[in-house]
């Protein structure tokens, strides 16, 4: 079994398919997905989506790209929120340098805010890293959480370290599959298993193939693409798809451990399809 720790499988790419998008990846070998939330107003699509669909798990919180238009009482629905739902960690939180204009002051009192609400909480996080890896870590360091997932990671050797050293897993996904990713390949390639979880992030960064298929168009990113990414990594560390499966797995959990509180029964074989 594959666990792809971040899908936003509540999006609106999603509605016209949802069940047959879920149930394909079910198919595929993904038995458990991890649904973040964005900003409050999709909270409740999150909590639906994860009563519908049994292998699907929720966390909650506000992206950095959505906190320019809220408000400190959204900190408080989180709250509730958490208290009432019982999610898996805070997330989708973060930083986000990239994204113009933005008001990174705005950003910075999310974050911070959204970090304590973890800490009180006793959860990991979900964290959006883009061009902002530096400053994430420093809030995390004034703010220690009980770990969490680095999403997309996309940063340096020295970077990935200190993720490490702070309690965290690193995400992989579509990127790594891109020959020309060399950067996010090597660290794939070299980082410690024990460090390295899955994630597609769809409808987002879809992979190379997918993209291939779109001639032109936006590219739509699904579950069910998890076993190919969990073989493009065991290619590129030289072992068999099997042991990535069963690795990233045990990290999910590790990092996440409502999973395991949730579908505690991990010690089954897991049997993924090869695509070499």
């Amino acid at each position: 079994m594959l666990v792809d720790t971040h899908c936003h499988l509540d999006a609106a790419e999603f509605d016209g398919d949802r069940a047959a998008v879920a149930d394909a990846a079910m198919q595929a070998g993904v038995g458990l997905i991890v649904v973040p939330a964005v900003d409050r107003a999709n909270f409740g699509a999150v909590a639906s989506v994860c009563r519908d669909y049994s292998g699907c798990r929720a966390a909650y919180g506000i992206h950095p790209m959505y906190v320019e238009h809220a408000r400190e009482t959204d900190l408080d629905a989180l709250r509730a929120t958490v208290l009432r739902e019982h999610p898996l960690a805070i997330g989708e939180i973060g930083l986000d340098h990239f994204v113009e204009p933005r008001d990174e002051a705005q950003q910075d009192f999310f974050f911070s805010a959204q970090l304590q609400i973890a800490r009180d909480a006793g959860l990991p996080v979900l964290l959006h890293v883009r061009r902002a890896i530096d400053p994430v870590l420093k809030q995390l360091r004034l703010r220690r959480v009980p770990g969490g997932i680095a999403h997309a990671f996309n940063g340096s050797r020295q970077q990935a370290d200190e993720f490490i050293r702070l309690g965290f897993k690193l995400g992989f996904g579509g990127a790594m599959t891109f020959p020309r990713a060399s950067r996010i390949r090597e660290l794939a390639a070299t980082l410690p298993l024990d460090a390295i979880v899955l994630e597609t992030d769809a409808p987002d960064i879809p992979p190379e193939w997918k993209v291939s298929q779109a001639a032109g168009r936006r590219a739509r990113n699904t579950p069910d693409q998890l076993p190919r990414f969990a073989q493009i990594l065991a290619d590129l560390r030289g072992i068999s798809v099997q042991e990535v499966a069963e690795a990233t797995t045990a990290n999910a959990t590790a990092v996440l451990p409502g999973l395991a509180r949730s579908y505690p029964d991990f010690s089954q074989p897991t049997s993924i399809r090869s695509y070499s």
